[in-house]
C-alpha cells in the first residue's frame, strides 16, 4: 500500500537566546541569525511589514547578533561590533533616533561600544564599554533618570561609570553597580522601587548596598537575585503589594524573569519555576489560576527563560525552544492562534510536523504503475504546527522541491485531527516502493 510520510522543511534548530516583548518573542540561532514572531503593529519584529500578528517565525538578521530585548511595542538588539539597533514603536522617542516615528525595519542607533540593552514599556537603556549607563524614550515618572520627567529621542547619559547590569520595567528601571549594589528610579505607585514609599523618583536612589548580581523588572514589580541565590522582589503581585524587598526563595536560583504580572526562575538543578498571573495559562502549569506562591514547571534541563506580558519562553539544554500563554498575537510562533496553558515546543530540532494515518484510496488499491488523475486520496493528518502544507509524491527525497509533484495545498489554522481530500490533477507515475511526503511551507 502507500506510504504517507511527514518531513518537515526546517533544518535542525539551534537556539541560543530568548527574550519576550509584549505580545512578541524574540530569539537568536546558534550561527547568530535574529528571528521573531508575534504582535507586530508598530513593525517591533522588524520585517518591513506591520502584519498584526505572525504566528511563525521569521528570520530578521541573518548573522551577527548577540544580544536582544523586547519593550512593550518596540524591540532592541545588539550586534558582535558594540552597535545597537531598534526597530517597532517610536512616539516616545524609545527607539533613540532622534525622532518620534515608528519604524518597521532594523535602524543602528549607536555604532560601537554597547554591551548590554533592556527595553521598558516605552522607554530603553544601555550600557557601554566603559560602565555608562544611557537611555532614551518616555520619562513621565523619572524611569530615565535624568532629574527630569521629560521623554528624549537620542541617548543620553545617565550614570557615567560603574554599572554592570541594567532592567527596564512598565515605567521603572533598575541597574547593578561594580560592587553589588542595586539602584532604582521611575514609576512607584506599587512600590516596585522597593525604597519603603509609594513616591516616584527622576534621581538614581540605592535600594540594596551589595551582594545583587541579577536584575528583572516587571510591569508594576521588580526581582533580583544575591549572589547566595536568593531570590528578592518588589511591588505589586496579584495578591498584595510590598513597598521593600522581601526573599521569596533562600537559595539555588540562578535566573529570573519578570512578565506583566507573573515571573519566572531557574534553579541551578535546571528546573523551571513559575507564580503570579494565569488567566492565559502563561505559568505552564496546565491551568488558568493564578499562584502566590513558586510551583515547579519542568524539573531539569532548562537553561534560559523569558516572560511577556501574558506568555512566557524557555529554553531546554538540547537548544529547543518551548512557551505558554496567550497566543492570539502569535507569540508562542506555532503556527496557531490559541493560549496553551501547558509548555509547548515551538522549535523542535527534528521531528515531523504531521502525523498521518491512511484513510482510504478512493479508486483501486492495487499497485499499478499509474494512479490515474483524479484520485482522491484521503487521510487523517494531527497537526503539529499551523501554516500552509504541500502533499507531495517523490521516488527520492533528496530531489529538489520545485522536481516534485504537487498534489495539494492546505492551510491549518487550529490544532486539530484535520481531515484533508487530496486529489491528483495529474498523473503520477507509482513505482514499487515510491512513497508521498508531507512539507510544511515556512
Amino acid at each position: 500500500m502507500l506510504a504517507l510520510h511527514a518531513v518537515t522543511s526546517r533544518a535542525a534548530t539551534t537556539v541560543t537566546n530568548i527574550a519576550a516583548g509584549g505580545y512578541h518573542s524574540l530569539f537568536l540561532k546558534s550561527d547568530g541569525s535574529f528571528w521573531a514572531m508575534g504582535l507586530n503593529n508598530y513593525g517591533q519584529l522588524g520585517d518591513g511589514t506591520t502584519s498584526f500578528n505572525v504566528n511563525r517565525p521569521g528570520q530578521i538578521v541573518s548573522g551577527n547578533v548577540v544580544t536582544i530585548a523586547g519593550g512593550l511595542d518596540h524591540t532592541l538588539f545588539l550586534k558582535s561590533d558594540g552597535s545597537l539597533w531598534a526597530m517597532g514603536r517610536g512616539t516616545e522617542g524609545e527607539l533613540g533616533d532622534g525622532t518620534y516615528a515608528n519604524t518597521n525595519q532594523p535602524e543602528q542607533i549607536v555604532s560601537s561600544d554597547v554591551i548590554a540593552i533592556a527595553a521598558g514599556d516605552q522607554h530603553s537603556l544601555f550600557l557601554k564599554s566603559d560602565g555608562s549607563l544611557w537611555g532614551m524614550g518616555y520619562n513621565n515618572s523619572g524611569q530615565l533618570g535624568d532629574g527630569t520627567a521629560s521623554e528624549v529621542n537620542t541617548p543620553e547619559q545617565i550614570i557615567s561609570n560603574n554599572v554592570v547590569a541594567i532592567a527596564a520595567g512598565g515605567a521603572h528601571s533598575l541597574f547593578l553597580e561594580s560592587d553589588g549594589s542595586l539602584w532604582a528610579m521611575g514609576y512607584n505607585g506599587y512600590g516596585e522601587l522597593g525604597d519603603g514609599t509609594t513616591s516616584n523618583t527622576n534621581r538614581p536612589e540605592q535600594i540594596v548596598s551589595s551582594n545583587v548580581v541579577v536584575v528583572a523588572a516587571g510591569v508594576y514589580y521588580s526581582l533580583f537575585l544575591k549572589s547566595d541565590g536568593s531570590l528578592w522582589g518588589m511591588g505589586a503581585n496579584p495578591y498584595s503589594t510590598t513597598s521593600q524587598p522581601e526573599q521569596i526563595v533562600s537559595s539555588n536560583v540562578v535566573a529570573i524573569a519578570a512578565g506583566g504580572a507573573h515571573s519566572l526562575f531557574l534553579e541551578s538543578d535546571g528546573s523551571l519555576w513559575a507564580m503570579g498571573a494565569n488567566a492565559s495559562g502563561q505559568l505552564g502549569d496546565g491551568t488558568t489560576t493564578s499562584t502566590n506562591r513558586p510551583e515547579q514547571i519542568v524539573s531539569s534541563g532548562v537553561t534560559a527563560i523569558a516572560a511577556g506580558r501574558e506568555h512566557s519562553l524557555f529554553l531546554e539544554s538540547d537548544g529547543s525552544l518551548w512557551g505558554m500563554g496567550r497566543d492570539d498575537y502569535g507569540p508562542l510562533g506555532d503556527g496557531f492562534h490559541n493560549s496553551s496553558s501547558l509548555p509547548e515546543e515551538v522549535l523542535p530540532l527534528t521531528q515531523p510536523v504531521l502525523t498521518i494515518n491512511i484513510v482510504s484510496i478512493a479508486s483501486s488499491t492495487n499497485k499499478q504503475r499509474i494512479i490515474p488523475s483524479q484520485t482522491n486520496l484521503q487521510f487523517n493528518a494531527t497537526c503539529r504546527f499551523g501554516g500552509k502544507f504541500y502533499l507531495l509524491a517523490s521516488t527520492n527525497i533528496a530531489q529538489p522541491l520545485n522536481q516534485w509533484t504537487a498534489i495539494m495545498t492546505n492551510s491549518v489554522s487550529s490544532r486539530s485531527n484535520n481531515n484533508f481530500n487530496a486529489t491528483l490533477t495529474n498523473a503520477v507515475n507509482f513505482n514499487p516502493g515510491q512513497q508521498f511526503y508531507i512539507l510544511q511551507s515556512q
